[in-house]
């Protein structure tokens, strides 16, 4: 039963990094913006990033990080809200942080910092935030009608910041790509992506027992190379070079595995040419002794280096630094740590984040197709798409 109209300025749907970070850009310019979900609680993904800590952001976050069908779509956001602003949030707020590896920061307080301060920016902005709320219908004629708990709130601007597929358990939903759908927008195809690889049948049989090993590796895919370690399942492969290729791997793809990234190893073999060391010792000096074992088991036989040809030995190292295997499939979106696809940027003003067809409509975040790699970028991703659409929403 209909209740009443609420008027707002702006609606936003979605109460994540990049719905909470275009709501206090347009509470800042006096507009009267209420944000729902259906969560009980917001931030539900910055809350799980970095596995608690907030990976915020990265410092060297650029186009060139970022998959799209418009590669060159992300650079108009990026370059207005960069790592440097989101830092300076933070230092407003006194929240340390910190670097990791590879220009990756995090939060030194842990992620519910993050969620604080945006919340408290969110207040000071003016900003209402609703959870636990259910869409009904959405449409549009001279305003945006959205029916939320059986209540009528009517905008003339509405902003979809839903996020992707992943984490279905968080609540992740593709209301937002129906929504682009139902207004007429173009979504490109979907797939999840930052996930783990499932091992054939073949490879499953083989190394199922070595889950919880971990080697340092250079992992390929399609032109496109990651180092890092790989993590061995109970029936994948994991770790972060692999969550990595996984969002350029398709279905019957081979992953080309470097195994000894950093190593001259036949350079080291032919210091041992007269050892009667067996093969498989001398290269448990440089692998997990359970995973070495296992590999050699499947691709060579190992007998004393002394008794190799130089084309066999020259066989093993080949091998060894184009390790092939065929991934029968992905973990899913329940392992994703990010979609793949979306709402597609030539739908999109790449300036405000509004669509092209429909005056006063803005999409941000993990909802279109501008996909971050693993280390901070989707989350940068949300900040700078969600403050571009505050400004003008």
């Amino acid at each position: 039963m209909l209740n009443y109209l609420i008027e707002r300025d702006v609606i936003i749907i979605g109460a994540g990094a990049a719905g909470l970070m275009c709501a206090i850009e347009a509470g800042k310019r006096g507009r009267k913006v209420l944000v729902i979900d259906h969560a009980k609680k917001t931030g539900q993904k910055i809350r799980i990033s970095g596995g608690g800590n907030c990976n915020f952001t990265n410092i060297n976050a650029g186009p060139e990080h970022y998959i799209s069908q418009n590669p060159h779509f992300c650079k108009s956001a990026l370059s207005r809200f960069t790592p440097g602003d989101f830092i300076s949030l933070l230092e407003k707020h006194g929240i340390g942080y910190h670097e990791k590896e590879n220009g990756q920061l995090f939060c030194n307080e842990g992620s519910g910092a993050v969620i604080n301060m945006l919340r408290k920016e969110c207040g000071e902005a003016g900003v209402e935030i609703h959870l636990n709320c259910q869409i009904s219908e959405i449409n549009k004629q001279k305003f945006f009608k959205v029916m939320i708990n059986s209540n009528a709130f009517l905008s003339g601007s509405l902003v979809i910041a839903t996020g992707g597929l992943s984490y279905p358990k968080l609540g992740a939903t593709g209301f937002g790509h129906k929504i682009a759908e139902k207004f007429g927008l173009m979504v490109t195809p979907l797939k999840p992506a930052l996930v783990p690889l499932l091992f054939n049948q073949k490879d499953l049989s083989s190394f199922s027992e070595l889950s919880g090993v971990s080697v340092k590796t250079k992992v390929s895919c399609n032109n496109k190379e990651f180092c890092g370690n790989i993590l061995f399942t109970h029936k994948m492969l994991s770790g972060p070079a692999i969550l990595q290729i996984s969002s350029y791997w398709n279905n019957g793809d081979a992953v080309h595995i470097d195994l000894l990234p950093d190593v001259d190893i036949y350079g080291h073999i032919i210091e041992k040419r007269q050892s009667r060391m067996e093969i498989k010792n001398l290269l448990a000096l440089y692998f997990p002794k359970r995973f070495i074992q296992k590999w050699c088991e499947m691709y060579i036989r190992s007998k004393p280096v002394c008794q190799y040809t130089d084309k066999e030995l020259e066989d093993i190292v080949r091998r060894l630094k184009n390790w092939e295997i065929k991934p029968s499939g992905t973990e899913g979106y329940s392992r994703a740590e990010v979609t793949l696809g979306g709402v597609d940027t030539d739908e999109l003003s790449s300036k405000t984040m509004a669509a092209k067809k429909v005056p006063g409509l803005y999409f941000v975040g993990e909802v279109v197709d501008v996909t971050g790699q693993l280390g901070g970028y989707n989350l940068q991703w949300a900040w700078s798409s969600g403050y571009a659409a505050g400004r003008y929403a």
